[in-house]
């Protein structure tokens, strides 16, 4: 197995896929990702390290192909998947590739952000996700139907919660823990 560092961050954006004018910067899981870089440009020992930035950057005009390759090349790279999972969340062709891919080829442990909730007693009872996390996997049922094959951790949208899943050991390919579904509390 290759050394893995990076943290491979899946979020939804409409498709196609359109950084002109305002695009995906308008669409609300890929600003939760931008603030991601955002706390590793203003502080470099947040724990972030991102996946997307060791391979070209793929373009409107781009195929189909040239995309999944993209995406595959990205999550070889990386020890985790960040998921924003939210009420904007909608399936899409990337985010069922990049989860399908990450979870069942590769078993990359998966970090579920939920930027609608700040507080972890808002997804979670005692240190499982509640129903409302739940209720948000219903829009991803590739996450849902295969989460319990990998390690989980759930946290609300929160710099400390997130920053703690990121330093935990056990939400990465290398040191997969066996508690398959964690939430921080």
């Amino acid at each position: 197995m290759s050394y893995r560092m990076y943290n491979y961050s899946a979020f939804y954006v409409a498709e196609p896929f359109n950084e002109s004018n305002l695009g995906a910067y308008a669409t609300p899981d890929f600003v939760y990702y931008n603030m991601l870089r955002a706390w590793k440009g203003k502080d470099s020992s947040f724990p972030f390290y991102d996946a997307h930035q060791t391979t070209y950057n793929v373009r409107d005009n781009s195929t189909w192909d040239t995309l999944k390759e993209r995406l595959h090349a990205r999550l070889r790279n990386s020890k985790n998947i960040i998921l924003f999972l939210s009420s904007n969340t909608k399936y899409s062709r990337a985010l069922y590739e990049e989860l399908d891919y990450g979870i069942n080829v590769l078993g990359l442990p998966v970090i579920v952000v939920y930027p609608d909730y700040c507080l972890n007693s808002t997804i979670a009872d005692g240190n499982k996700p509640n129903a409302t996390a739940k209720k948000l996997w219903e829009s991803l049922p590739v996450f849902r139907d295969n989460c319990h094959k990998v390690p989980t951790a759930h946290v609300p949208l929160d710099k400390t919660f997130i920053q703690q899943a990121l330093n935990d050991k056990d939400f990465t390919v290398q040191n997969k823990s066996t508690n398959y579904c964690w939430c921080y509390s």
